[in-house]
This record gives C-alpha cells, structure tokens and sequence, in this order.
C-alpha cells in the first residue's frame, strides 16, 4: 500500500518506520532542511526522550488524553522506545525522575537513530517539501499535494507538530488539513511554558527555589498545588512546577487564576512562628532585612517584607507580635497575580488539536476520512514534562503506522 507521512519529527519518523516495517511503500514529505528539527531543542539539547516507567504510571502523567491514549500506551511504551533505541545502537541513561536520555547527551543522536530506522526499512524521505493540501475522493484520501507535484496514495499519517517553537516548522498546518477534511478542532493553547506576572519581582530576577509548593486557585477554589523547583524571571515565574501547573490551567481565562507561594513547605505556620521568635530574639539588634536573610534568599526578603507590611530597616527587637503573625502568614501564602501564559515560542507543546472523539484510539484514523491518520501533538493530548510528551508521538506514531497492513 502507498502511505504518504506529513512531518518528519518524533511522531512522523516512528510512523513512517513502523509503516514500511509491515511491507507498505512509505514516502515521508519534510518541509524543513533536515529532519527532527525540534527534537534538537529538547531536554535543551539533550533530547529527554521517554521517561522509565510502566505504561499506567505513564498515564498518570497525561494531562489530556489519558484514556485515549492507553491503547497507543500498551501497544507501544516507554520501555519498547528505550529497547527500539538500544538494538539500533544508542546507548541511553536514565536519570532523576526517570528521564531517559541518549548517553551521549546529543538530541541529534536520537534523530539519526530513527532515520537510520526508516532507511533500513525502505522509507523514502523527501526534504524541503511542504504539503499544501490532502486530496480526498468519496470519502477517502487519494494524494497530498505540494506546490511542484501530487503524490498518489491510500493512506496519509498527519504528524506535522503543533504550534510550538514555530521557528522549527511548527506553524498548524496540521490542523488546516485536519480542518479541511471535516474535523474539528479543540482550540489551541501554550503549554509547559512560564507564566507572566501582573507585578514581576525585578530583585528576585534568576533566583531558583528547589522545594516551594505553588498553589493555584481560581475564583477562590484550590485547582493545583504541587512542590518543585521555580524561577523568578524578568517578566514573571518558571521552572518545572510552573511549566506543570501551565499545562492544568491552559484552557481557562487567566484572569480567574491567583497564585500563591510557600517558600517554606517543611514547616507549618505554628513551626515556622517558632523559628522566627527564634531568630528575632537571637539577632534582636539587628535590621530585619539582614534577619530574614536566614529564611530567604536575599532578592526575596524586600518583596515579602513589603507583603507583610514591615520595615525592611527595622529592628528585630522591635517588631511586634501582629508583624510577625503577618510574615509568617506571606512566607507561607505569598501571593502573585498571572497575567497570562508564555507565547508558543517558549511553550514546550501545544495543547489543544484534532478532537479525539473523531480519531480512532486503536488506529489513529480518522472516523471522517477513510486513510487518514493523526498521530503527536497534532492530536489533543498532552502530558506533563519528564519525556511524557514524546513518549506520546513515539506511541501514537507506532499505532498509526503499525495499524496499516
């Protein structure tokens, strides 16, 4: 059977292999100079592939898509993409969370691995080939056109990315053709990205905390609250727990959200008011913003004093009971305003797509078009970071190109 792949990314590169690999005459279509392109940005260059663990946990770690997604999960899991890798000579490491990633620290390691799968299958691999529509007939797919040719086929896999890191080709042409042949579309959000703040802390700029819980609420109720590494940057927070808690609040209007901090999550408020009568009694003659320096790091102590309503030149021995009640209040709840969500050029993935309900979780088919296939971020599934993300267009790849016999 002719299979035409759209996209020569994670997704598109394991479809077109697992596709060939069952005797089917697979031509992939780039539309960049080289393939994989975003894999090279990944893990920050060193390309976080999958993540070590079962199939359920792996769901686990879904935020959108989970059930849909189980079959791909089990047909194809993390282990199968770690032994894929392995027989075919890249040696991996798995390190803290279970990250995996090649030994040698070279995302490009990752791409000539899965080229060189392809090739050894028979995939025939055209670049700097963009594809401008999916021909249909009665039904079902006929070709795909670029601007100098038509190519005929039975059978079209979709794995053009999302909207993310545009710069890497990643422009929605997927969702255009998903558009086109009758498919609807969940409208598309940046997702694990950092989040802007009404009121940047400009002193706390490039400081890191390793163990704060970062709670979300919207419209008063508690949504998220998880504990993690967070960055203070020039336009508002990031790092992990931010880029987690983005992709949960993604899809509501961000001016129903508030954020609030706990730089000191190991000691509840009756614990953390010891350490301060401790340190205020200790340090009695000293400016509280030398005295909070014992708590915080130093780009932090003006804001939170400012919070709490105290002098950052007064002197501990004079701070009063209702002062101290108000600081520990602020290192426990410090509370920051989102303004809305980092653009797709810093967001990771792309949350939102072609809806699942018309996609078959067995096959990637479309239920509309006969022979058409989606399968990556094109789809709407999402995960958290940690390799969850491409795990998903490893699986989904190896279910669309598989299920073509």
């Amino acid at each position: 059977m002719r299979v035409i792949v759209v996209g020569g990314g994670a997704a598109g590169l394991m479809a077109a292999y697992a596709a060939a690999r069952n005797g089917n005459a697979v031509l992939l279509l780039e539309r960049n100079e080289k393939l994989g392109k975003k894999l090279y940005l990944t893990g920050k260059g060193r390309c976080n592939l999958t993540n070590d663990c079962p199939p359920d946990e792996f769901l686990l770690h879904v935020v959108r898509g989970a059930k849909f997604l189980k079959g791909a999960a089990y047909a194809f899991p993390p282990a199968e993409t770690m032994a894929f890798m392995e027989e075919r000579g890249l040696s991996l490491k798995v390190e803290r969370g279970g990250r995996v990633f090649p030994a040698s620290d070279r995302a490009s390691d990752v791409t000539k691995t899965l080229e060189r799968a392809c090739c050894e299958a028979g995939v025939q691999i055209c670049l700097n080939t963009r594809v401008s529509r999916i021909c249909t007939e009665d039904g079902a797919v006929c070709g795909v056109e670029t601007p100098s040719n038509t190519y005929a086929c039975e059978q079209v896999i979709v794995a053009t990315g999302g909207l993310s890191y545009p710069s890497t080709g990643s422009t929605g042409d997927g969702y255009r053709f998903a558009e086109a042949c009758g498919h609807t579309l969940v409208p598309c959000r940046p997702s694990l990205t950092g989040l802007d703040l009404r009121e940047p802390i400009a002193e706390a700029q490039g400081i890191s905390l390793k163990n704060a819980v970062l709670t979300a609420r919207r419209n008063g109720k508690a949504v998220s609250s998880r504990m993690g590494e967070l960055l203070f940057t020039h336009y508002g927070i990031s790092g992990p727990l931010v880029l987690s808690l983005s992709a949960e609040i993604n899809r509501a209007p961000i001016e129903e959200f508030t954020l609030s901090l706990d730089f000191k999550p190991a000691l509840d408020e009756g614990k953390l008011d010891a350490r301060l009568v401790r340190d205020l009694t200790e340090r009695k003659n000293e400016q509280m913003k030398n005295v909070m320096r014992g708590l915080l790091p130093a780009g932090l102590v003006p804001c939170v004093l400012a919070r709490a309503g105290v002098s950052a030149e007064k002197q501990a021995n004079a701070v009063t009971r209702e002062e101290r009640k108000r600081l520990t209040f602020s290192l426990k709840n410090f509370p920051m305003v989102p303004k809305g969500l980092r653009g797709y050029e810093e967001a990771v993935v792309t949350s939102g797509g072609v809806t699942l309900s018309e996609v078959d979780p067995k096959t990637m088919e479309s239920r509309l078009v006969r022979g058409l296939r989606f399968c990556g971020e094109v789809l709407d599934a999402d995960a958290y970071t940690g390799g969850y993300n491409l795990q998903i267009a490893f699986s989904t790849g190896y279910l669309a190109g598989n299920s073509i016999k």
